[in-house]
């Protein structure tokens, strides 16, 4: 039974997708199967290079990097959606898998939690 956890919020500006990532550390850290979508503004979680100290946070980048550390199994992104904001798939962090078909991710998990 995995665990699907849903950011659509984008990394910066508020809390929400940090908490999403904290459950879904906590999750995979106990066993419990977990993976991450990313969808709407939330594929910018995924951006290479970015500079989160402009705005006097720190880069997810770091945080994301230790998703397998985890045991995290997926981490999937709307392809759609990096096409909305202009991402191309090399402009992602590496173990991004892209979804081309929403629904058809959603039905593959037991459990789908939206975070926003």
């Amino acid at each position: 039974m995995t665990t699907l956890i849903v950011i659509d919020q984008p990394p910066y500006g508020s809390w929400t997708g940090r908490e999403a990532l904290d459950m879904t550390f906590s999750l995979a850290a106990f066993d419990q199967p977990a993976a991450i979508l990313f969808l709407g503004a939330g594929v910018n979680w995924l951006c290479k290079g970015q500079a989160a100290d402009a705005v006097g946070q720190k880069s997810v980048e770091k945080n994301l990097a230790a998703a397998a550390l985890f045991g995290v199994e997926k981490i999937l992104v709307d392809a759609q959606a990096c096409a909305q904001y202009g991402l191309e798939f090399d402009d992602l962090l590496s173990g991004s898998t892209p979804s081309e078909s929403i629904s058809e991710t959603l039905s593959q998990f037991s459990r789908v939690v939206f975070a926003g």
